[in-house]
Parts: structure tokens; sequence; C-alpha cells
């Protein structure tokens, strides 16, 4: 375990750590899937900067990675394979374990961005072939600016920074103690917890999506099909857009996004629905819905009460004026 200071050090470590030892072998590409987080994207972008290769897995309607497309991508010039566990915007549930074993087949190292998965799916490194995970502090209860990278054993792993010999050289600088503590002991709740909050949000999220199902019946539930985490729901209400419904829904007390949790307030169209191939129109309508644990059954009543209320309004067919301005 090499302490970070979240998902995106952690994902940077991974990907370009892995790819700058490997590179001399003549393992220059790297792989990953249009619908990661930024932090992967931007570091497999990064990767071409330095002379490799960026491969881009293809994903179905529902956001399950394209398996076959992924298999005919490896070869012996791969050197790390990146796939998110857990998407944060859609909450797509990806084969990890299957994809891993891919990848290792062909001498490839695997990563995954854990972030949304830790403690919200089985994560055990005993018994699932991935070679790095990379979990981030905030999103179990611990502060920001902690996270935390697990290095299988003998995986191939250059230093983003040189200098100290803290963390077994991988990470020069003091170590943020009591920051890595909270890591520890919010993991340690959190996964304690697992099985109760697991089944509480299920029931939630059942709720919420039934609740809008009947209040408004067109709505588009992004990845339905497909297997989803809980704690996250992407949805569309054709005929509104993302950035009038996310100004109400604030000025009422609601908070979420139109894209990941990160770019809270964010207007601008979901990168992982236009992968998935959803229309314009709905992806620019889109709305990322959270639960969590300080959410309750009233929460999910007077969400829905909210979306169908505004929903309403916003597709009420604006009346004609009943002059005009004429310029003379």
């Amino acid at each position: 375990i090499c302490f970070t200071s979240g998902g995106t050090e952690g994902d940077n470590f991974a990907i370009l750590g892995v790819h700058r030892t490997l590179r001399t072998q003549g393992r220059t590409a790297a792989i990953t899937t249009p619908i990661e987080h930024k932090a992967v994207l931007a570091a497999v972008h990064h990767v071409v900067h330095e002379g490799g290769e960026e491969r881009l897995v293809r994903v179905h309607a529902t956001g399950v990675v394209d398996t076959n497309h992924f298999a005919s991508l490896l070869d012996e010039r791969v050197a790390v394979a990146s796939v998110m566990w857990v998407n944060n915007e859609v909450g797509v549930i990806q084969n990890i374990p299957a994809l891993a074993a891919q990848a290792k087949a062909v001498g490839a190292v695997f990563h995954t961005d854990g972030v949304q998965a830790f403690g919200k799916v089985t994560v055990d490194a005993r018994t699932q072939p991935f070679d790095l995970l990379t979990i981030s502090g905030h999103k179990i209860g611990a502060p920001k600016g902690i996270g935390a990278l697990y290095i299988r054993r003998d995986t191939p792993l250059e230093p983003l920074a040189h200098g100290g010999s803290q963390e077994r050289g991988r990470r020069p600088g003091t170590e943020n103690v009591a920051f890595a503590v909270g890591l520890a002991t919010a993991a340690e709740l959190v996964l304690a917890e697992y099985h109760a909050e697991h089944t509480r949000l299920m029931g939630l999220r059942t709720a919420l999506e039934q609740g809008l199902r009947e209040r408004i019946p067109d709505v588009v539930i992004h990845a339905e099909g497909a297997p989803r985490a809980a704690h996250v729901v992407n949805v569309s209400i054709p005929g509104t857009s993302s950035e009038s419904m996310l100004m109400a829904l604030d000025l009422r007390g609601i908070a979420c996004s139109a894209g990941s949790a990160c770019q809270s307030g964010s207007v601008s169209a979901s990168h992982v629905l236009s992968a998935m191939g959803v229309p314009g129109e709905l992806a620019n309508a889109a709305l990322r819905l959270s639960l969590g644990c300080l959410s309750t059954p009233e929460c999910v009543t007077r969400t829905v009460d909210v979306l169908a209320t505004l929903a309403e309004k916003a597709r009420v067919p604006k009346a004609a004026p009943a002059f005009a301005i004429v310029d003379f």
C-alpha cells in the first residue's frame, strides 16, 4: 500500500509509472476506455506525449466494456491496461477479474480505478488478479487529500517523484500520518458496514428510480440494463436541460451534477454518455444523482417530487408574445 493524495495521483502513478518502467522492453502502449475518469484519460494521453501509444476500448450502449475488442487490443507491446471498476457517472460495474486475467495473459500490467468501487463492491486482492488499485479517502468518509495505491508485489512501477525513502522509495516526502490513519479507520468502518449499507442503498435506488418512472414516465435511466452499483443514478428527462435543472435543484437544496461528482455544477455534455452513444439532446439533459450514508427515504421522496415539478414546468410550451417590438 502506497499512500497518495487521492485518486488522481494514484491513477497517474499507476499508468505512467508502469509505462516508464516497461517502455525500455518494447512495451509502449496503454489501453483504457473512453468512459474513464479524466485522471486516467489524461494520464494515458500523456503516455502518447512520452512516445507511447494510446488504445481505446469500445463500450456497449449499456456502458459495459466490449470484451472482444479489449482482447483484440492486447499484445506484447501493451505495458498497462486501465479499466475503471465502477463508473463514476453511470455506476456501471465492469468485470474487473476477467479483464485483469486477459491483460495478464499477454504480460501486461492491469490497473483499475477503484475509487467508486472500494466499499461498494467486493474488492479482494487475494482472489482477484488486478495488479494496481486506486482508492480515494473522501469517497468513503476519510478526509479529502488522502488516498492509496495498492501495488501487487513485483509490479514494475517507476516513482513519479524522487528524493526520499518514504513509502519504500515509491513516493518520497513526509507522509501525512493523521490522514493515513483517517483513511485506515474509514476503510475498516466501510467494510464492516458493507452488506447492510449495500442493501439499504439498493432499496433507496429502487425507490428513486420507481418514483421517477411513475412521476415522469419518459425518464431515461442510463445504463439501466447493466450491472450497476447502488449509489449512482444517472437520468435524463427529455425536454429539459442539465444547466437549468442544476440551477433549479440547487436553489431547492438538492445537490447533483451533470457529470462526475468532482465536476459538480458542470453543464457540459458527459464524455461517458457520449461514448455510450447517448444522443446529444438526452446527454445534455443528464443528471447524476448520488446516494450515500446521509441519504434517507425522505430525501428520495423529496427529490422525486422536486424533479417531477421542475420537469413539468420546463416542458410547458411557452406562449407566443402578445406584441412585437418594431425597430423604426
